[in-house]
């Protein structure tokens, strides 16, 4: 579907943008800005922004989507904080008791 008509630019040109950018840096902002920089191009009226944000936004939510993990692996995960969590209580960090107010 044709996105722009002042440059020409296409829907599909614009998902490939969007995940080539989000392959470099998954967490970065994809901004319309970054995509016509991207293409060499700039927004002439910028009448087609929104639909540029709405691909963005579509694509960049489809993405991670496709990239989250199992249920069972941020289970595991938790699970292993949890442990770090109670191995860091056990230690004293300080040479002062514990009853030991500073104020």
């Amino acid at each position: 579907m044709l996105v722009c008509q002042c440059n020409m630019i296409t829907s599909r040109e614009i998902e490939d943008i969007v995940l080539d950018l989000l392959k470099a840096d998954p967490w970065q902002l994809v901004v319309p800005a970054k995509v016509y920089a991207e293409l060499n191009r700039r927004a002439k009226c910028s009448g087609c922004v929104p639909n540029v944000v709405d691909i963005i936004v579509r694509v960049t939510e489809n993405y991670h989507a496709q990239q989250a993990h199992q249920p069972a692996e941020l289970i595991e995960l938790q699970s292993g904080l949890d442990k770090l969590k109670k191995q860091r209580n056990g230690v004293r960090r300080e040479r002062r008791s514990t009853s030991h107010r500073a104020a």
